[in-house]
């Protein structure tokens, strides 16, 4: 049922059944009527939810599409953000406030009226008042609803300051930490709906999802920024390997451009006690033109400098106005007073904990760096390190190549300049001086009692006037003096400032300060001395003091080849002039031995003919013996004389056209009664129509005598071959023998003079040793070559060829 009409009447007439059943009719009406109305109050309620979500649904895109649109930026999202929230809501204004952990910051608002945003100015931080809406959700996290802001105990600033009366506080929650806060307000009592809460919960999740966009997107940027300009100062590196000042100016560059910071200065050390300003970046005009004039600081202890140096650790400085190291000290001024700078990071340089730079960088506001930041310099650094390392390595490998250069250049005038000493004495001490970066130099050496230069370098006129005529003394008056007596290298770093000196006025004629001398050492005695001189008071580094040792080194090797040359020169024409004495002697004796041999000979020819009388059998024996053993001599004596001719160059060949046919049969003819002696077969094979030859037939039959009676004379059984033919414009001639053979060993020896195979049959047979050489030496005048080819047991085959056509050659030894 819902619902009933009645009637009535004031008489008693009761109603008919029609008029009951019209009724019933207008009650059924009523019922229809009733149920349109509802439904059509829920379609619009309907309606209205649908429109409403609509609403917010639209809001929501906004705002994403605002965040999308706006990567990056915060400002315009929270914006979108409250007038959404302020329109749909109902509301009359709102803010959004962020929070550090701390208190809160006014990021955003919308619709704010003019007292409330100025105590937003006048406040940039601010913490709640106790027990307010805004205190309530930060102590609990949640949603904060009141009624009526004013009726609170303490009402807040925008109660007080803006007539706010209901307001409801959303947190922004980040993994439940709060991060900020959505707080709209109406000017009437007016209480929130679920719904709008709702709404405002998701804007407070939209909003934490743009604020970690936000940092997501800014990280990665500092990144890509951080990497780009590695990439860069990497970029100049590789560029630049052997210069420093473009690399330390990208690097502050990008430092300081990175870090927010308005100017920049790299250090390196200068000694123990202070740093040099190497590189300036963005610094103002009087402060950077103020280092330039005096770029060398000293370190002080209490300042970051000095503080950075001690403990090789990062220091920074929020204000140096406020710190008394800088105002107390009046070398800082030009730092406090030209420019302007007041927090300040000082970044260490290190190789392995060694500290060799510093990296500085300013701001002119009291704004300390960030730890992103800090560790952004410190890569700098490193790389920094990097350069600096890159460019000591690449000037030492090209200082070693300069020394390897100027090393191998000596060594090219010593071989090419074995016998002019001068030269490469002038080439040492030239180079020396060069890659020592010394203004003067010589090599002297002891004349006497006193040293003279042997050659110089970089010497005006008037200083080598006055060094040739004032030697140089003996004793330690002298740094040559000085090196001589200490046999080590004397290092002086101003001479005009060492009392026992005294050579002053050569000094001062050459402007001569620092010095240096090197000894000149041979099996460790001083032979003569290298100086270096330098016109500035600037000593010599341990390096190029041990370059000068290699020079001194290579100076001794050069004067000892050229006395030892000398001395091998004067052996060698002393040695010359007893060989021609010896050469002559030979031949006077030859001669004078020949004279009485051949007529001891032609006597015993003529007593063993019978001209003088028949004689006994066992005289005629003893004569034959006789007769053998001249001519055995004689044979010695021609041998001897042939060799002394040929180590006088006195051999001359006799030229002719001769026969190969007639030169073998005369050896034949000559050695076949020998052969038959011991029994041997002895075979003579010439190629059928040889050529005529051309060239000293008689010396050529000597040879082949030679070769064919050594193989007789050591050939016990079997046979002794002559084999001769011609090819390609030469003779070639061969003995072959069944003999014993010779070994390597001896054959590398054969055909040296006085020389013999070294075993017991060679031994046995006897021999001068000469008729192979003399044969060597009479083939190779005609133009060929003699060789043997021999193993032991299985015997010997020696070869030679000569030109058809020979020309004259001198034979010498």
């Amino acid at each position: 049922m819902v619902g009933a009409i009645s009637i009535y009447r004031q008489e008693v007439r009761p109603f008919t059944d029609k008029q009951i059943e019209l009724v019933q009719n207008f009650a059924a009406q009523a019922v229809i009527a009733i149920e349109n109305t509802r439904l059509l109050n829920e379609l619009r309620q309907r309606t209205d939810d649908l429109t409403e979500s609509l609403e917010q649904q639209t809001a929501t895109s906004e705002v994403l599409k605002v965040i999308s649109s706006s990567p990056g930026e915060l400002e315009p999202v929270f914006q979108a953000m409250l007038e959404n929230a302020i329109r749909i809501c109902d509301a009359t204004f709102g803010t959004l406030l962020r929070f550090d952990g701390n208190a809160f910051r006014f990021a955003a608002g919308a619709g704010i009226p003019p007292k409330l945003a100025e105590f937003h100015r006048q406040h940039e931080t601010f913490q709640p008042i106790p027990g307010s809406p805004l205190d309530r959700a930060m102590q609990t996290k949640r949603v904060s609803h009141t009624v009526d802001d004013a009726a609170e105990a303490l009402p807040s600033p925008p109660a007080k300051l803006a007539g706010a009366r209901s307001m409801v506080c959303v947190p922004m929650l980040k993994d439940d930490t709060l991060t900020g806060a959505i707080v709209i307000y109406r000017q009437e009592v007016r209480p929130f709906t679920d719904k709008q809460i709702e709404l405002l919960e998701n804007f407070a999740s939209q909003a934490i999802i743009a604020i970690e966009n936000t940092r997501l997107l800014s990280e990665l940027r500092e990144s890509l920024e951080q990497q780009t300009a590695t990439a860069e100062v990497l970029s100049v590196i590789s560029a630049s390997p052997a210069k420093l000042e473009p690399v330390f100016e990208t690097l502050l560059a990008n430092a300081v451009r990175i870090c927010g910071a308005k100017f920049g200065i790299l250090f390196l050390p200068e000694g123990d006690t202070a740093h040099r300003i190497v590189s300036m970046h963005g610094a103002p005009p009087a402060f950077a033109e103020s280092r330039r004039r005096e770029p060398v600081i000293r370190l002080n202890p209490a300042t970051t400098l000095g503080r950075v140096a001690a403990a090789k650790r990062v220091v920074q400085v929020e204000d140096i106005r406020a710190d008394p190291a800088y105002t107390s000290d009046p070398t800082r001024s030009p730092l406090l007073d030209l420019s302007g700078a007041r927090t300040m990071l000082n970044v260490p340089m290190l190789k392995d904990d060694e500290l060799v730079g510093q990296i500085a960088i300013y701001r002119q506001e009291v704004r300390p760096f960030t730890d992103k930041q800090i560790s952004l310099v410190e890569n700098f650094a490193a790389q920094a390190v990097i350069a600096i390392e890159n460019t000591r390595l690449l000037g030492e490998l090209r200082e070693s190549l300069q020394q390897q250069t100027a090393t191998a250049d000596v060594l090219k005038v010593i071989s090419r300049s074995t016998f002019d000493l001068q030269a490469v004495l002038n080439t040492l001490i030239e180079s020396a001086a060069r890659l020592c970066e010394a203004d003067m130099g010589s090599i002297n050496r002891q004349r006497g009692d006193t040293y003279r230069q042997v050659a110089n370098y970089g010497h005006s006129p008037a200083l080598q006037a006055h060094m040739d005529s004032h030697p140089i003394p003996a004793g330690h008056g002298s740094v040559v003096g000085r090196t001589v007596m200490a046999g080590r290298i004397i290092h002086v770093p101003d001479v005009l400032a060492d009392p026992d000196y005294k050579m002053a006025e050569s000094a001062r004629i050459g402007g001569i300060h620092t010095m240096l001398g090197v000894p000149l050492l041979r099996e460790g005695t001083p032979i003569g001395v290298i100086v270096l001189q330098r016109k500035a008071v600037r000593p010599f580094t341990e390096k190029q003091i041990e370059l000068v040792t290699t020079f001194a080194d290579q100076a001794v090797i050069a004067i000892e080849n050229v006395r030892l040359f000398d001395e091998i020169q004067d052996k060698s024409r002393q040695l010359e002039v007893a060989s021609q004495h010896k050469s002559q002697f030979l031949a006077n004796m030859s001669h004078e031995l020949r004279t009485p041999l051949n007529a001891i000979l032609g006597y015993t020819e003529l007593m063993a003919d019978g001209i003088y009388g028949q004689l006994p059998e066992k005289t005629m024996g003893v004569l034959k013996r006789l007769e053998s053993n001249g001519r055995h001599l004689l044979g010695l004596i021609n041998d001897v004389l042939d060799l002394s001719k040929i180590e006088a160059g006195q051999l001359v060949l006799d030229l002719s056209d001769y026969s190969l046919e007639d030169i073998a049969q005369t050896v034949r003819s000559t050695l076949e009664p020998l052969a038959a002696d011991k029994k041997l077969a002895f075979k003579v094979e010439v190629a059928p129509k040889m050529p005529p030859g051309h060239g000293d037939g008689r010396r050529l039959t000597q040879v082949l005598i030679n070769l064919v009676g050594n193989a007789i004379k050591f050939t016990d059984s079997g046979e002794v071959v002559i084999k001769a033919t011609a090819a390609d414009g030469s003779f070639h001639l061969s003995v072959c023998d069944t003999g014993p053979g010779i070994s390597a060993a001896d054959q590398a020896k054969l055909f040296q003079e006085f020389q013999q195979a070294d075993n017991a049959i060679t031994r046995k047979k006897g021999g001068t040793g000469l008729g192979l050489a003399i044969s060597k030496r009479i083939v190779e005048m005609h133009g060929g070559k003699i060789w043997v080819e021999s193993q032991a047991g299985q015997g010997s085959t020696f070869a030679f060829t000569v030109p058809v056509r020979a020309a004259q050659r001198l034979g010498t030894a």
